[in-house]
């Protein structure tokens, strides 16, 4: 059993919490706790966000964490407050209405397998493609074909301390190529941009400098990724949600 954590700090264009917008009369982030509580591998289920956040489904989680900065603040704080090192921590967005139990459970089993540290989803784009054809994505090409994320991350709460600090520089460094470059390596980044990186490239360069084990997961559920930005992604979801 693992416990969940929502990051639901995000604000849409009216400046109100995502997590708010309604989707066929729900809250979106209730499908993203049904499905949490759906899937028989989560035990807690927390939020982290807004006051507001509390007064609409503070009753219907096991508990509530006021925002404290940027996401990767959020996430330590988070692991303090909750003070459970010895279960892993899911940690996923609130704005991912269509996941379901099935998709969390096969997720943190694969994970739990083979007792990572960090675990990331990743899609394959012909699966999402075939599920969703009406939804667009960004997409990175690999050796091994071309791929997008999830927005779910297994995370052994004992390394999010150290693996945070490391994930400050690389954002710090993300608009100096050269800071970047030294930190990843020229000839990674190089590989990254003709899309002939593999895989086990990327595991191993992100285990080595966060000191970590960590693997990207395979899924077969493209929900994981499918996440609302704007108007015409609550259109989408409309036509698919149940």
């Amino acid at each position: 059993m693992v416990n969940a954590l929502i990051l639901a700090g995000d604000k849409g264009e009216d400046g109100k919490p995502k997590a708010l917008l309604e989707i066929k009369g729900r809250f979106m982030i209730e499908y993203v706790i049904d499905a949490l509580r759906d899937s028989g591998v989560v035990d807690n289920v927390y939020v982290v966000g807004d006051e507001i956040l509390k007064d609409k489904i503070g009753h219907v989680v096991d508990g509530f964490i006021k925002s404290n900065g940027e996401m990767l603040d959020n996430i330590k704080y988070s692991v303090k407050a909750i003070g459970d090192y010895e279960r892993p921590l899911l940690v996923c967005t609130s704005d991912i209405p269509l996941i379901k139990g099935d998709a969390v459970r096969d997720f943190v089993l694969e994970c739990s397998r083979e007792n990572l540290d960090v675990g990331y989803p990743i899609i394959d784009k012909s699966l999402n493609d075939e599920k969703y054809p009406d939804v667009k994505r960004t997409y990175v090409k690999m050796k091994e074909g071309t791929f997008t994320g999830g927005n779910i991350v297994f995370l052994n709460p004992n390394v999010v301390e150290r693996a945070t600090k490391k994930a400050e520089e690389l954002i710090a460094f993300r608009k100096k190529p050269l800071k970047m470059g030294k930190v990843l390596g020229l000839s990674f980044l190089l590989r990254l941009a003709l899309g002939i990186l593999t895989i086990p490239a990327v595991e191993k360069k992100i285990c080595d400098m966060f000191e970590v084990k960590g693997r990207a997961i395979f899924t077969k559920y493209p929900e994981i990724g499918n996440d609302v930005d704007k108007k015409e992604d609550i259109d989408f979801v409309n036509r698919y949600i149940s």
